[in-house]
């Protein structure tokens, strides 16, 4: 009599899905306290660290196009187990790096497996709890940019070898959740048309069609704001603090994302609109604090503005996803989040990498950040009118979403 395989029961699998993503996220802001340390070792500009940052995200943008939906047509854990694969892969080429050319190549290839991941890992959540599953494909990446650069500022301060010793640690992160996705049983039947799906294209479901359009300012506004931070913002700590605090420069970061990771907790249960409508808001406001802190050199004003950008941060994003997901079927699910991630990071990378260019060619950090800053502003206003003006029609998609949430399952 054949035994019966041992799977994991789906509440853990669950939470497994969500720290792999966690962790993907927080790899991915691992290297912003280490920059200064690249900096100093190897004699890089700031248009470097713009570049190191934005390929990054430009490989995701790469992979979400072409396997963004792969994981709806051959299932989620293959999809996960190569991915898993490839992001330990990763973190020993970090470690082994001795120059730009190694940690361009370990950020296109942590860029390819992070993009090539979230879908499914984004719509594995869905699978097995859809209401919950949509608050942690929002909470979820933000809650790990905070764990990755608060993590890696600390262990960068206090331990030695500081570009191995963090690399090495998500190393061993990756082997235990890849043991974990094998005993997983998988939520998603094969479906054909697998090859096809790898083809790139811009399309969403009609059904979510308008969501979509209304959550992309919102999008645009939070991502690019994050780029800078990932990139130029321990810079930007260095020049308004006059500390030269490894911890001081990555939490900047932190309190952006962490902000916004307790955001999305707090407001989980609310009118997704109403939130979109508050979080950009907030995220102008917040903005405009840390232009003030640069105009003052206030480090306090600094990180506060910071804080409260990043409740802007964290009720946009989740906002724009809670609009959106619900809405899409089953087998749509992981094509319409790769859609989603395709504006986030697009706008995340390309900003970050203009800024690195003013920085050098322009009037320096000081001046960038006020002229970044000011763009976001615009964008968050712009994307605050997008919310408003169409009031009774996003209503009409909104409500009956938070209804389908609330009928599933009590958060």
């Amino acid at each position: 009599m054949a035994q019966r395989a041992i799977r994991l029961p789906d509440r853990v699998s669950f939470y497994l899905l969500a720290s792999i993503v966690l962790f993907f996220l927080a790899g991915s802001s691992a290297p912003t306290p280490l920059y200064a340390v690249y900096q100093a070792e190897w004699g890089f500009s700031p248009i470097t660290v713009t570049v190191v940052f934005g390929i990054y995200a430009l490989a995701v943008l790469a992979a979400l196009l072409v396997f963004g939906r792969l994981s709806d047509h051959v299932g989620r854990r293959p999809v996960l187990l190569t991915a898993l694969v490839l992001q330990a892969a990763t973190m020993i080429l970090f470690s082994a790096a001795s120059g730009v050319s190694e940690l361009l190549v370990a950020r296109v290839l942590q860029g390819l497996s992070t993009g090539a991941a979230v879908g499914a890992i984004g719509a594995g959540m869905l699978d097995f709890d859809r209401a919950r599953g949509t608050i942690a494909n929002a909470v979820a990446p933000v809650t790990g940019t905070a764990t990755g650069a608060l993590g890696a500022s600390l262990l960068v301060q206090f331990l030695p070898a500081p570009t191995h010793v963090v690399y090495l640690v998500l190393f061993g992160v990756f082997v235990v959740q890849f043991a974990g996705v094998l005993l997983m049983r998988e939520t998603s039947a094969a479906e054909p048309g697998a090859v096809a799906s790898m083809r790139p294209e811009f399309s969403v479901p009609p059904a979510v069609r308008r969501p979509v359009l209304v959550a992309i300012p919102a999008l645009v506004a939070v991502w690019s704001l994050a780029g800078f931070y990932g990139s130029l913002g321990p810079a930007l700590v260095r020049l308004v603090t006059g500390s030269r605090s490894y911890v001081l420069g990555g939490l900047a970061l932190a309190a952006l994302a962490g902000a916004g990771a307790l955001t999305v907790l707090a407001l989980r249960n609310a009118a997704p609109r109403m939130v979109m409508m508050l979080g950009t808001a907030t995220l102008a406001t917040g903005v405009a604090g840390t232009l003030l802190a640069t105009r003052w050199s206030s480090a306090a004003l600094l990180f506060i503005g910071t804080a409260v950008a990043g409740v802007g941060f964290g009720a946009a994003f989740q906002g724009a996803l809670r609009t959106v997901l619900p809405l899409a079927r089953p087998h749509q699910r992981a094509g319409v989040l790769s859609t989603l991630y395709v504006v986030s990071y697009l706008a995340m990378g390309v900003p970050a990498v203009i800024g690195g260019y003013l920085v050098v060619h322009g009037g320096g950090v000081l001046a960038t950040a006020r002229e970044y800053g000011l763009a976001v502003i615009v964008l968050a206003l712009l994307a605050l009118l997008g919310v408003a003006l169409p009031g009774r029609s996003t209503a009409r998609h909104a409500a009956p979403a938070a209804e389908r949430e609330r009928e599933l399952v009590e958060v």
